[in-house]
């Protein structure tokens, strides 16, 4: 059995869009307008960058491996795959076999990338 949306099964979504934009023009124009002005007075100390109340010492930059990188963006690859199996696990009797072995499909893709970057060492932390 195939649902039939319409237009009109939408004007939530739009209410609630326009919701939120107003909510954020509102905001912004207020804090605008309410906002104090003051004038800026640049001294090297209030010019001086400032992480976590720890003084600076140094060069801010120095070599460091790619290695927190890769590993940074494989986390985001591979978790923004699992998020779609959520839809999937929800909708899970609803798509049928078509559905089960779509997903077959997407997780055999999936693991062979998963394969690929283990055999590769990407994850290997003693590699250099």
């Amino acid at each position: 059995m195939e649902t039939q949306y319409l237009p009109v099964d939408y004007i939530p979504i739009l209410i609630q869009f326009l919701f939120a934009l107003g909510f954020v023009a509102t905001t912004m124009l207020l804090t605008h307008v309410i906002g104090g002005k003051r004038k800026r007075i640049r001294t090297l100390r209030k010019d001086e960058n400032f992480e976590c109340g720890v003084e600076l010492k140094g060069n801010a930059r120095f070599p460091f491996s790619v290695q927190y990188f890769l590993i940074a963006i494989l986390f985001v690859l591979f978790d923004v795959e699992v998020i779609f199996m959520y839809p999937w696990a929800v909708n899970f009797k609803l798509l049928g076999w078509n559905g089960f072995m779509g997903m077959i499909l997407f997780l055999a893709v999936f693991l062979t990338g998963f394969y690929y970057i283990i055999k590769k060492g990407a994850l290997n932390w003693t590699r250099v």
